[in-house]
């Protein structure tokens, strides 16, 4: 990662790769592919983590999917039946929830099941406080590790899930940012 292709100064890529080293370690196997993307969020961590930590409900801000049915209690090992909306090369996706850790607003899911290619897909977003124009705002950090399908290069599979990604941060952005502007919160003073 470097600090000018993902938009940080000096100081702020150094922390960014901090919280990458710190939260965001996968094992990678010989035919898997891996990457880690960055989205800032004009909007205060605590209402960004209201939407990135309802596992039960991806689709408040997933644009890709229909609706879910959880099962059980929210905690570590529940599942999910996540159901694709039409136009993807899936219909369904069974997830389990690895970590939920709220203090250090980190969230870990691995697909264990379901119709699509997206085998031994893993990963982790992690939300860190930032000033964005002197306002509270929001570094998200998610990376993944998944098998590389058959038929697929390593480029073509990261491609493929990078785009799916940056999809739902821009949508975590857009629904983020429009209720922090609707509960407008004062310039920060630095």
């Amino acid at each position: 990662m470097n600090g000018h292709s993902n938009g940080f100064s000096g100081a702020a890529a150094v922390a960014a790769a901090e919280y990458i080293r710190r939260h965001h370690l996968h094992e990678i196997g010989e035919n898997q592919c891996s990457s880690t993307l960055v989205k800032h969020i004009k909007a205060p961590v605590p209402l960004v983590w209201s939407l990135v930590r309802r596992f039960d409900q991806p689709q408040k801000y997933k644009p890709f999917v229909s609706r879910c049915i959880a099962q059980g209690n929210l905690k570590i090992g529940s599942l999910r039946e996540v159901y694709v909306k039409s136009g993807l090369p899936a219909t369904t996706s069974t997830e389990r929830l690895e970590l939920l850790d709220d203090n250090e607003h980190i969230l870990s899911i691995r697909i264990v099941c379901g119709d699509h290619r997206l085998k031994n897909y893993s990963s982790i977003i992690s939300l860190h406080p930032e000033i964005i124009n002197g306002r509270p705002g929001t570094l998200v950090i998610e990376s993944f590790v998944v098998d590389v399908p058959e038929g697929n290069t390593q480029d073509e599979t990261c491609y493929f899930v990078e785009a799916l990604i940056k999809c739902n941060l821009k949508s975590l952005a857009d629904i983020s940012e429009g209720l922090a502007i609707q509960d407008r919160t004062e310039p920060i003073d630095l």
